[in-house]
Parts: C-alpha cells; structure tokens; sequence
C-alpha cells in the first residue's frame, strides 16, 4: 500500500525554542523518502517521529544557512552508521558545495553507504523516478536558494459505467491498464484523465517568480512564513515571506492544502499566522505545523 504523507521534524527558523526545533522534513512518498532541510537536532527529532535512517533515499537541502543543514553531519553519518542498503541522493546549491564538503565529513566516521552528490545550479529537472519528477526552482534570499516540486505523470482513472457498456470486467480490466487496448476497445474508451499529485517546498525567500511557479496547481505546498504581515518590510529585508503572502500565493495557484512553517521566536501564538493567511484569500486546506506532526497528502478524486 502507497503512503504520501509529510512528516515534520522541526518548525522553528534561525533560532530554536522550547517547543519548536530548527528545520527538518520528511516526505514519505509511496516506497521513497524525501529530507528536506535537516537543521540541527534533526536525527533526534527523527528518533521522536518515527522515521529511521532506512527512510532517507535523497536530501534536499534549499540553502545553507544553519537552520537548514546543520543537521547533515548527524543525518550522514547515521546513514553510515546503519548501514542504509540503499544508495542515497543529495540535492543541495552548488554555490555551497563547500558547506555540504565540511558537513558530510565534519568528524571522523566509517563510509559504508554511496551518497551521490548532486548539486543544483539552475532551474529544471533534477530526477526521475517511476512515480514522480523532481524539479528545483531558484528562490531570492541573501543566499543562493532553491525550492524544490514533485511532480506525479499523469494517468488515467477507470470508470466503471463504461467498463460495463464494453463488457470489461475481473482480470480483463488490468490487462487493459496495462495493454491499452482489449478487443478493439482502447484504454480512453473506459477512462478518464486522472492528474497525479503536485508537492512544492518553498524555504527562505522573498516573493518572486520561482515561488510562484514552485507552488502553481500544487495538492500540498510547504511554505515558510516566518513573519507576520506587520513586519512585511522586516521580511523583505531578510528575504522571507510573511503569513499573508504565503496565503496569496496559496490562493493564486490554487493550491489544496498549504502548510506554514519556520516561525520566527518573536511570535507566540501560532493561530495569527492562519488567521492573516486565511485573511490574504486562502480557502483550502491550512495546516500550521507544529513539531512531529504527520500530514497526509490530499487525495486525487
């Protein structure tokens, strides 16, 4: 059984409180596991949510700032230590290869495990799996940062009411998914389109066009909303965004489900960043995160 859920590890930005840890997300998808961000404390938060070493299969880092990759030191080398059967991929700015460098090899430890580096230094297309397409898109912060968008193929639903005027039933219904065509009768004769899942994650950044292509039709978008509207010229300054503009950007792509993050401390009630997103037009699905949360992906009709 496939499972899409977003797992969070950590909510806080630059710095950490007593409820919120910095950065760190986990993207189940079907058999595959995305990190996103690991700032510091993330191997603990992963012992506390439930997410093991095995899960990772690539990293994505947006920019190296602290908050968003402290973390890979620990996370590595407990990739090593557990000796994850599987090869494991890491996305990151290439302007920082001399960041992810000191990280991955910070301390002394055993090398058991390939991890393929694969820094991004232009918008496109990152990688291709059976069930999705990982693009990257370039972001505006005082450091070089990018957010990434998976991206499911297209397929087709079956309809029952035209299985039946076709006669199609039991085994033959699957040879048809998988031959596209039975007896003359083609797979679009008893189908319909079915439009696979979208997921952004936007980190630190102003607004500008990568977010809004990042976030454009998208079932679930992750976006930082580190300050509230009255200190939107605060965010401009330190290239973030506030709960308002993540809300429109939201509504404008038509977003379904749009999860905030990476609070700045200077806030204490967590309801005003809904309520100024909700405020900005948004009226899907709002999630404010909070630490060890999971948050399953909005199903396709």
């Amino acid at each position: 059984m496939s499972v899409r859920e977003f797992v969070v590890l950590g909510t806080a930005s630059q710095v950490p409180t007593r409820h919120r840890n910095h950065n760190g997300y986990l993207l189940r998808w079907d058999g595959e596991g995305i990190l996103f961000d690991p700032g510091e404390g993330t191997q603990r938060q992963m012992l506390h949510a439930g997410v093991a070493a095995h899960d990772i299969n690539r990293i994505c880092v947006t920019h190296f700032h602290g908050d968003h990759s402290l973390g890979l030191a620990g996370v590595i080398q407990r990739i090593n230590l557990d000796g994850v059967p599987h090869p494991v991929t890491a996305h990151y700015p290439a302007s920082g290869q001399k960041f992810f460098d000191r990280l991955r090899y910070a301390t002394a430890y055993r090398e058991t495990v390939r991890l393929a580096e694969e820094p991004v230094a232009a918008d496109g297309t990152l990688a291709r799996a059976a069930s999705y397409v990982l693009d990257a898109r370039r972001l505006s912060h005082p450091v070089e940062s990018f957010g990434y968008r998976l991206t499911e193929p297209d397929g087709r639903r079956m309809v029952p009411r035209l299985l039946a005027r076709h006669g199609i039933k039991g085994p033959d219904v699957g040879r048809i998914q998988r031959e596209g065509r039975l007896d003359g009768i083609t797979l679009e004769e008893v189908s319909e389109p079915k439009p696979g899942q979208r997921f952004a994650f936007v980190m630190d950044t102003r607004l500008c066009e990568g977010v809004d292509a990042l976030a454009e039709g998208c079932d679930m978008l992750v976006i930082e909303s580190t300050f509230l509207d009255e200190d939107a010229a605060l965010a401009t300054d330190h290239g973030h965004l506030t709960a308002g503009q993540a809300g429109r950007v939201a509504r404008d792509a038509g977003v379904r489900h749009l999860v905030l993050t990476h609070f700045s401390q200077r806030y204490t009630d967590p309801s005003a960043f809904e309520r100024q997103a909700r405020a900005a037009g948004f009226e899907g699905e709002l999630t404010v995160a909070a630490d060890l949360v999971r948050i399953p992906l909005p199903k396709r009709a």
